[in-house]
Formats: structure tokens, C-alpha cells, sequence
């Protein structure tokens, strides 16, 4: 039996001749090539990546849209909410600021043209009979003064004479009124539209009307030379708070005389 190796017996060929090999070899561990996993946390910043430039965007488009809008919001919440309660005003200030209205008026060659289309401009405006006695003179005075005193910004506001009867006009009148936009418009469309201070009349008082053509503001009855300092600083302050949205002259840069002239 000498020789005989039972085991052999019972390993298959291949078994034995891998063996032989291994021990002419030597013996050699076994090694596993293991390949690296996708990174969870990668995966999910891939796809949350598109999700946050997608808000990122909306916010920087929404972010740009507030400052275009951010001027006129606050030239609206300055001439709206802070003057009245903040800043008390010489003039005061209309709650409905009616517009003007849709009436037909005459220029003083007779012929006629709408009082609507003096909007679009800053309007510092008077009434009075055609005969203008010294109150009337007084009001055309100072409204030309006033608008003198704005300087640069003179040419965003028109003084108005809103003539309320047939009465002729002196010739003396018209020089000294020659630049302002004098209208003969019936005393019931006036009265309609403007309200003086309980206990006055009509043409006491100068009346402010915005370049939307809604009157919003009307001057005391005293108002005179010692007080148009008070008034001039109103104006400055419409002037100023309404700057990011109102430009000087009606449409191509137009005043209310030439659209009066029309």
C-alpha cells in the first residue's frame, strides 16, 4: 500500500492538478476588487442643484423688480401718507381730489377747448369775473411769483385764470397775465369742481391741481405776500415728492398755454 494516498482518491482531477500547481507556486491569498458606491449625498446635490439656481433666479428677478418699482412706491407713500400726518402743510389738502372736469371751455379769442387737456402738468389756478379788481390782481401776482421762486422746476407747473364771466378783459390784465393760461368757464362747472373754505368764496383762494388733473390742495384765503413763502414751500415739497414720476411740460415737453392755444 506503500504510496497510496487515500485522500487522492476522492479529489477530482482538476482539484489535484490545481494543487500541484500550488505547491510548485506557492500559495497566493485571495484577493477582491471592490468597486466604490455612488455618494448619496452627491446624487441628491445634483438634483437639488437645478431646484436652488431655479429660486435663486426668482428671487434676483423679483429683487430687480422691486427696485424699478421702489421710486414710485415711495413717491406715493411720501405725497400720500408721511406729508399729511408727518409735516403739517400751509395749504390744505384734499381727501376726494376730484378730477377735472370733462367741460368744454373758451380761450379768450372765442374759441373753445377742454379743460382736460390741461392735464398732465402741475396747475396752480385762480378764479374770478373777467373784470379782475384787486383781489384778482393780488392771486395773478403771486402765482406768478411763486412759480418764479421754483427755479429749475418752474417749468412743472402752469398758473391757470379760470375767468367765470363774459366781462371783457383789460388790456392792462392781459400784459401782466401774458403767460398765464386764462379760460372763461362757466361759475356752475367751477363750482361743481372747486370748494372754497366754509365761509369764503370761490375766488379767495389759489387752488393746486396734480398732474393727473385731480385738484388736491387749496391755499387759505388770506394768503398774500408775507405768506407766500408758506405756500412756495408746499409747492416745493409736491414738487420734490412726486419728482421720480412727473417730468417738466404735458407730453413732448407742452405747458398748458400752447395746449390752450390748440
Amino acid at each position: 500500500m506503500s504510496g497510496f494516498n487515500s485522500s487522492d482518491a476522492f479529489t477530482p482531477p482538476c482539484a489535484r492538478s490545481s494543487s500541484k500547481h500550488l505547491s510548485h507556486d506557492g500559495d497566493e491569498p485571495l484577493s477582491f476588487a471592490v468597486h466604490s458606491l455612488p455618494d448619496p449625498a452627491q446624487s441628491q446635490l445634483h438634483q437639488v442643484a437645478p431646484a436652488g439656481q431655479a429660486r435663486s433666479g426668482r428671487w434676483k428677478m423679483l429683487a430687480v423688480l422691486l427696485m424699478c418699482a421702489a421710486p414710485v412706491v415711495a413717491s406715493y407713500f411720501t405725497y400720500y401718507v408721511l406729508r399729511p400726518t408727518q409735516q403739517r402743510s400751509y395749504g390744505e389738502l384734499i381727501a376726494s381730489q376730484p378730477s377735472l372736469p370733462d367741460v368744454q371751455v373758451q380761450k379768450l379769442d372765442g374759441s373753445s377747448v377742454n379743460l382736460r387737456s390741461l392735464q398732465g402738468q402741475w396747475l396752480l389756478l385762480s378764479t374770478s369775473s373777467g373784470a379782475c379788481e384787486e383781489r384778482c390782481q393780488d392771486h395773478l401776482y403771486l402765482q406768478r411769483q411763486l412759480r418764479e421762486t421754483l427755479g429749475r422746476e418752474k417749468d412743472r407747473l402752469d398758473w391757470v385764470w379760470l375767468i367765470n364771466d363774459q366781462q371783457p378783459v383789460s388790456e392792462k390784465i392781459l400784459s401782466a397775465a401774458e403767460q398765464a393760461t386764462a379760460l372763461r368757464m362757466p361759475t356752475a362747472a367751477i363750482q361743481a369742481w372747486l370748494q372754497p373754505e366754509a365761509g369764503h368764496t370761490l375766488d379767495e383762494h389759489l387752488y393746486v391741481v396734480d398732474p393727473q388733473g385731480h385738484w388736491m390742495m387749496r391755499f387759505p384765503a388770506n394768503l398774500d405776500k408775507a405768506s407766500a413763502g408758506k405756500a412756495k414751500r408746499d409747492l416745493e415739497r409736491l414738487l420734490r415728492a412726486s419728482s421720480s414720476w412727473d417730468e417738466a411740460g404735458r407730453g413732448a415737453g407742452r405747458g398748458a398755454a400752447e395746449i390752450a392755444d390748440k
